[in-house]
């Protein structure tokens, strides 16, 4: 059994399952999988054990590479021995489930292709035992059956619930609990929504939060006793309640893009976003109806555009805007440590060790996880880098890490030997 501390909080992962104190396992997942945006906590912290501590020059060997993902920003989610992801193909937004050696299984239209500013997916699908959920960039959340592709369900978010998307589209990740599937179509009827998984019909809109969608995806979380959904929009940063009420609520304004999933440690929610905006720590307290949110702190040392930040020990860390990699007390907002890394980009972590990996080059570091200073463990160079930005997060699951760089997926061997 490995112990890793996560947000703060001791969280004991055991084959087959895992248990995280102080915050909610969302997805149950086996050993190795990685079924949903971030993983089975949306944390980005992977389970996996027995993998490299140190790479070769030349980074680690490459397993398999698969072509024809087509155009899109999705990566990958994993379970039950299938590899899900999106692209478009053509005309078309395509689901695509492929084998565990990069072979297509089958692929499902779920809407149309393109984007108001730039074309290709955003989201990555959720995979929920023999379902996978996803959504479009035009709204088209799909409930698709994982063995098949065949469509269960479909819902228009901008036609049937009257949702307001960003500039750039829908790119949020759906979320599912327990009977339910929970998302953000945003707009005056509700910013959140609640939809029953098996059906597809809705079961509530938060009516009191009305902000438009943004492209973070939504956390889930227990704080102060109540179960809760942490939605974080252009304007603001609050709790839902598991019948759509809203529980708390912050102003936080941003700019242009809020995108990276909020952190919950116990009774804080840490937010942070780019262009110039920095991050932010909200405690709560509370609980239910009389929950408040306070400001602890705000700061531009954790500037975060889309790579997302892990929480391990009290500590959080990002590949900034600026190009380092930050190391921050998450309690009060002080820097531990910053250096220069591979640049701007998007972190995964697994077995003491960050995979960070640039926007720009697409390279991956192989960083110490501790929040003692700077330590790399070895570096790669994706071949075949595409002219669009990678802003595909690394997965790790399986003793694999899996980088999506548009039409193509690679797959490498990081177990040891």
């Amino acid at each position: 059994m490995k112990n890793v501390y996560w947000c703060g909080k001791l969280a004991q992962f055991a084959v087959g399952a895992s248990l995280a104190l102080g915050c909610v396992s969302i997805i149950r997942a086996a050993a190795g999988d990685w079924p949903q945006w971030r993983g089975p906590h949306r944390d980005a912290v992977s389970s996996e054990t027995g993998l490299l501590q140190d790479w070769p020059t030349e980074g680690p060997k490459l397993a398999w590479k698969a072509t024809g993902m087509g155009v899109g920003y999705s990566t990958v989610s994993i379970a039950d021995g299938k590899i899900f992801t999106m692209g478009d193909h053509g005309d078309v937004a395509d689901v695509m489930a492929l084998d565990m050696d990069g072979k297509t299984l089958w692929t499902t239209k779920i809407g149309k292709s393109g984007g108001s500013t730039a074309p290709g997916t955003r989201s990555t699908p959720t995979v929920d035992g023999d379902r996978v959920y996803a959504m479009g960039q035009f709204g088209d959340l799909v409930c698709l059956e994982a063995g098949t592709g065949k469509e269960v369900w479909h819902k228009d978010l901008r036609k049937e619930l009257s949702g307001e998307m960003g500039g750039w589209g829908y790119a949020e990740s759906p979320l599912v609990d327990g009977d339910k599937l929970i998302c953000t179509p945003g707009g005056k009827q509700g910013t959140v929504a609640a939809f029953d998984k098996k059906t597809g019909d809705v079961i509530w809109r938060s009516k009191d939060m009305t902000d438009g969608a943004q492209y973070s995806s939504l956390m889930m979380a227990d704080i102060n006793g109540t179960h809760q959904y942490v939605v974080f929009t252009g304007k603001s940063v609050a709790g839902i309640a598991a019948d759509g009420k809203v529980l708390w609520k912050a102003q936080r304004k941003g700019k242009t893009a809020m995108v990276p999933t909020p952190v919950v440690d116990g009774n804080m929610v840490f937010v942070t976003s780019g262009y110039g905006v920095g991050c932010n720590m909200f405690k709560i307290t509370g609980s239910g109806a009389d929950s408040k949110a306070e400001e602890v702190y705000a700061n531009k040392d954790m500037q975060i555009h889309h790579g997302g930040v892990i929480c391990l020990e009290d500590h959080v860390y990002g590949a900034t805007d600026g190009g380092d990699l930050v190391c921050m007390n998450i309690k009060d907002g002080s820097v531990a440590w910053k250096n220069k890394c591979v640049g701007k980009g998007s972190i995964a972590y697994a077995d003491g060790r960050f995979y960070v990996r640039a926007e720009g080059s697409g390279d991956v570091a192989l960083v110490e996880a501790t929040d003692s200073g700077y330590k790399e463990h070895g570096r790669m160079k994706q071949p075949e880098r595409g002219r669009e930005k990678a802003w595909a997060h690394p997965v790790v699951a399986g003793g694999k890490l899996y980088l999506r760089d548009m039409n193509n997926l690679f797959c490498y061997d990081v177990k040891a030997k």
